[in-house]
């Protein structure tokens, strides 16, 4: 009788220990599915090089409004306006556990904007549930101005997913607008 009351007692012990071991294994890998902001400032200096001097703080700002991205895009675009304009870009999709994948992405901007520019970006991926997801129209509101060279980011979103573009470029833009970049398997000059 009284090793079957040790063994009562033991068992909400043993059921802790249990929910313990499945749990904490669970929490590593959702963290290890992620990318922490200092191996993205990393990899943003690599990429893009000696234009790389807002980088870290454009990358910790990001991180403290939405979070470790699940996800990143290393590529580059082009786009002008005049009052509407277009954007081309293409890139590889990183994530930790659905590989690499090359992605394009095109879409049209509406608003007070004149200019063009070429750039290196780098698109942070939040809260992407798989690639297939990345391919769909994410809209948002783009600022700039810069002459030669410059340095910015916005943020995208569709459903839970968002978007931080990064972006580095050369040319001379000015203006505000609104669009959306629309994400597809392989590259085609229809915006829309």
């Amino acid at each position: 009788m009284s090793l079957r009351l040790s063994a009562l007692k033991a068992l909400p012990f043993l059921l802790l220990a249990f929910v313990v071991a499945a749990v904490v294994p669970a929490a590593a890998q959702q963290a290890q599915q992620t990318y922490s902001s200092s191996e993205l400032v990393d990899t943003g200096h690599k990429f893009f090089g000696e234009m790389s001097s807002g980088l870290a703080s454009a990358i910790e700002r990001a991180a403290s409004e939405y979070g470790q991205p699940n996800g990143y895009i290393l590529g580059q675009e082009g786009s002008g306006a005049v009052f509407g304009g277009l954007r081309y870009g293409e890139g590889v999709l990183y994530t930790r556990n659905a590989g690499n994948t090359r992605v394009y992405w095109q879409g049209p901007t509406f608003g007070i904007d004149f200019g063009g520019d070429g750039a290196r970006t780098m698109i942070l991926v939040y809260n992407l549930p798989s690639v297939q997801s990345i391919y769909q129209r994410f809209g948002g509101v783009n600022g700039s101005a810069y002459l030669v060279g410059g340095f910015g980011i916005t943020a995208l979103r569709q459903g839970n997913i968002t978007l931080v573009p990064v972006r580095t470029g050369v040319g001379a833009r000015l203006g505000i607008n609104v669009g959306y970049l629309k994400f597809t398997p392989q590259a085609t000059w229809n915006p829309f």
